[in-house]
């Protein structure tokens, strides 16, 4: 079981010194669950369609070179929506035909590239149409084109993270007067443009609504299809955004559970006309992630007990502001990385930056912290420890990856992701190198 890992990899990096006094946050990858999700993935899909699908993680998830890599190994390719996230694509060995780049704001350079590369691209509206068709004119390209659209049938529980409002900043708004009309003729004008694209939400937005904004893509598709009398779009990319169950080890919603629904929901999707590419980043790597920080003190403040950790803000930038929207599970273990035994008592665990509000936990029901113990914030494999915020010029924490032995071998094994982040390195990267550039005489 993925807990019974968990616990097996707290202790060895509290004994193999991953997790020291000198070095009081440490980030954990399961390996072992990273492929298990790769391949539930794959399998979804494979039960409700028999065209070839493109699994591209959401590289904004992670944004760690070994991670891209391992999933590599898993036949998922990449998303990207930057250069930075293209060069990290690159570096981990992912070919352009297995890449997809996506963003509301490509500038002609990161275009070019892309076609010249061959990468996939979607634009996102008229004018980045119009310079692709451009690029297009004065070069060919062997790159898959798209157009994105943003289907407008609502929002999730966070507003921030549903793309598919009447008013997102994604996409062609396709209820908007005129909208439709426009893009089926920008398709009929262009031979080339041969994929659709979508992206409706993320967390907090529901299965069944992702899977309605999947089949007005999927309408407008047979639309464009039947006004140019062939089959132009021959691939839709329907994105992510699968939310992750936040509350307990249980992985739900499943892949499974997702393309059974689009199955039932839009069978002339996945009836083997169309090819699919998918867009997950959280739902794949959220459960495998666990952050370590070492209880520093503890404290009491109107009667309520606190410990003060070295892990916060910096590593859990959405809870500590939006904790609503974002709780994260706590789990207690001793000084020896062993699980914390003891009646619950209602505390709150907090961060190390300088302000009131850096918290993981408000009020939580835990076993009693005591200097020295281990905290372990769980979920947090996507979005969190490889998404620094440098508050405090706190460093990035060390990240690695682990693996456990054969049935009945207690060996865990690290491999380093990421080493954690130097004084000197947080001195370089604000301006040490150049201590006196604002300095008048």
């Amino acid at each position: 079981m993925a807990f019974d890992r968990r616990d097996q990899a707290v202790r060895a990096a509290v004994e193999q010194g991953l997790l020291r006094a000198e070095q009081p946050v440490a980030a954990l990858l399961d390996v072992a669950g990273i492929r298990a999700s790769a391949a539930a993935l794959r399998d979804a899909f494979a039960a409700v369609t028999a065209a070839p699908v493109l699994h591209a993680f959401a590289v904004k998830a992670a944004p760690l070179v070994p991670v891209l890599a391992l999933l590599r190994d898993e036949d998922i390719g990449a998303e990207v929506a930057s250069p930075g996230e293209l060069a990290l694509a690159r570096a981990a060995g992912l070919r352009p035909d297995r890449t997809v780049l996506d963003s509301p704001a490509k500038t002609p350079a990161e275009l070019r590239e892309a076609l010249e590369l061959g990468i996939a691209v979607n634009a996102d509206n008229p004018q980045e149409l119009a310079r692709i068709d451009a690029l297009v004119e004065a070069s060919p390209t062997r790159s898959p084109l798209g157009l994105r659209v943003n289907p407008q049938v609502g929002g999730g529980a966070i507003e921030a993270l549903s793309t598919a409002t009447a008013t997102s900043k994604f996409g062609v708004a396709l209820r908007d007067e005129g909208a439709r009309d426009w893009v089926v003729r920008a398709y009929l004008d262009r031979p080339w443009l041969t994929r659709l694209h979508t992206h409706s939400g993320s967390q907090g937005m529901p299965p069944a609504l992702m899977t309605r904004a999947v089949g007005a893509v999927y309408e407008l598709a047979e639309e464009i299809n039947a006004a140019a009398g062939r089959q132009q779009i021959d691939t839709v990319d329907i994105g992510g955004g699968l939310p992750v169950n936040f509350a307990s080890d249980e992985q739900t919603p499943t892949f499974a559970a997702y393309a059974r629904l689009l199955k039932e929901q839009v069978p002339g999707l996945l009836d083997g006309r169309y090819g699919l590419v998918t867009e997950f980043g959280r739902s794949l790597l959220a459960k495998h992630g666990t952050i370590l920080a070492r209880v520093e003190y503890t404290k009491t403040a109107g009667g309520r007990p606190i410990a003060v950790t070295h892990a916060g803000v910096q590593v859990a930038t959405r809870t500590v502001y939006d904790p609503a929207s974002w709780p994260l599970r706590i789990a207690a273990y001793d000084s020896k990385g062993r699980p914390k035994s003891g009646a619950d008592v209602v505390q709150d665990v907090a961060g190390p930056a300088c302000f009131a509000g850096d918290l993981l936990a408000e009020a939580r029901p835990l076993p009693l912290l005591e200097p020295g113990d281990v905290i372990a914030v769980l979920d947090t494999g996507a979005y969190y420890f490889s998404n620094h915020y440098g508050y405090n010029s706190l460093p990035r924490p060390g990240i690695h990856g682990f693996t456990t032995g054969p049935e009945g071998d207690s060996a865990t094994r690290f491999a380093t992701v990421r080493a954690a982040q130097s004084p000197a390195e947080i001195v370089a990267e604000s301006g040490g190198g150049q201590p006196d550039a604002l300095l008048t005489r």
